[in-house]
């Protein structure tokens, strides 16, 4: 029996961006991620072989430029998780919905249709918006202030909510939507779905703490996760709620440390796209704030090796150790993202995840990988 993402007890490994062109890795390399179906799948089976717990897509509609136009070709993160899920057995699939592009009683009944196939297996990563151009793109205005973004993002996933516990017809009045005589069914099996929520500004954190059963957040490293932890607990806590909290990283995982750093040089130093990094940060710095102004100074290699997201890179000792690090660190699991994120993933599963069994992160597996 599947246990519900929400329930686990170990610290959990999701694989996040594999349905983006190029997944997180902003490189010109020809090996660089594809993110066609086909290689989707083979990377589910085996997440779903090897133990992973959970899938995280990106919702994009333009692409950043460049070289590569990163994130040019993206597969649609809802019939992407029900295609996820309708091949595999235990792993969790996100869809990532965008609350100014989604209508909620759409949303409602789409995610409650993938949850009668896959029950306790799919849940929502809900985003209040940032990305200017697509809102252009979509002929929507994008609000300047954090407030009104997350203000409509409330009233979309309080909607949700209703929608999704309350029976028969009734009139759902807001001031983003006015809801007449709407009716939702079928519902989840459990009532809600769980709630994923990328909150690292002060208004993300709070909407995240009042909504989210997990927040993934951006850090430096473990080091100054550990306080982001904390003030997140301590948010939810005075909410009446408890919340995971997760960070994205991007791994190069290699026998020897050596290797890892020639293979990181080689895709994010000698081939970064770096008109693509720059667009990418340009828009982080102007339209969100996931990231510090010193975050975004620093971090442009960052960027091209992992979307600035934390580097895991070096031996399977070394990864593991660090991937303990943000567990004592407070934090319930973390986000990988891979060049190859099949062949990565087979040998982070080989040598990697046996040693966070040792280390008491992980259950021992109940399906071992075959070769």
């Amino acid at each position: 029996m599947t246990i519900p993402i929400v329930e686990a007890d170990h610290f959990r490994l999701g694989l996040f961006s594999s349905n983006c062109s190029g997944g997180l890795a902003v490189t010109t390399i020809p090996e660089r991620w594809s993110a066609s179906w086909e290689d989707n799948l083979a990377l589910a089976r085996l997440a779903d072989e090897v133990g992973i717990d959970f899938m995280l897509p990106i919702a994009r509609w333009i692409g950043y430029g460049g070289t590569t136009n990163f994130h040019e070709s993206v597969l649609e993160p809802i019939p992407w998780a029900t295609a996820i899920l309708a091949h595999t057995e235990r792993l969790t699939a996100f869809a990532t919905v965008h609350t100014a592009f989604n209508h909620p009683v759409v949303t409602a009944k789409q995610l409650a249709t993938i949850d009668q196939m896959a029950p306790g297996r799919v849940g929502v990563n809900v985003v209040a918006g940032w990305n200017q151009p697509e809102y252009e793109a979509m002929g929507v205005d994008l609000p300047q202030d954090h407030d009104s973004r997350y203000a409509l993002a409330q009233e979309w996933v309080d909607a949700l909510g209703t929608l999704w516990s309350r029976e028969g017809r009734y009139d759902l009045p807001g001031r983003f939507w006015d809801l007449k005589g709407v009716e939702a069914e079928p519902k989840p099996a459990a009532g809600r779905l769980p709630i994923l929520n990328a909150g690292s500004s002060t208004q993300g954190r709070a909407y995240a703490a009042r909504n989210a059963d997990f927040v993934f957040t951006i850090v430096g490293g473990p080091e100054d996760g550990a306080d982001v932890v904390t003030q997140v607990r301590a948010e939810a806590s005075v909410q009446g709620r408890t919340s995971g909290v997760l960070t994205p990283t991007h791994v190069v995982c290699r026998p020897t440390r050596a290797e890892a750093e020639e293979f990181l040089h080689y895709y994010a130093v000698e081939n970064a796209d770096w008109d693509a990094v720059d667009n990418l940060m340009r828009l982080q710095g102007l339209h969100a704030q996931s990231f510090t102004p010193e975050m975004l100074a620093g971090f442009r290699s960052r960027f091209a090796a992992g979307h600035g997201t934390c580097p895991l890179i070096g031996t399977p000792d070394d990864v593991a150790d660090e991937i303990e690090r943000f567990a004592k660190a407070g934090f319930g699991g973390i986000t990988m993202a891979f060049v190859d994120y099949v062949g990565e993933l087979d040998y982070f599963a080989q040598e990697v995840m046996p040693r966070l069994v040792d280390k008491g992160l992980r259950p021992e597996l109940a399906h071992e990988k075959t070769t």
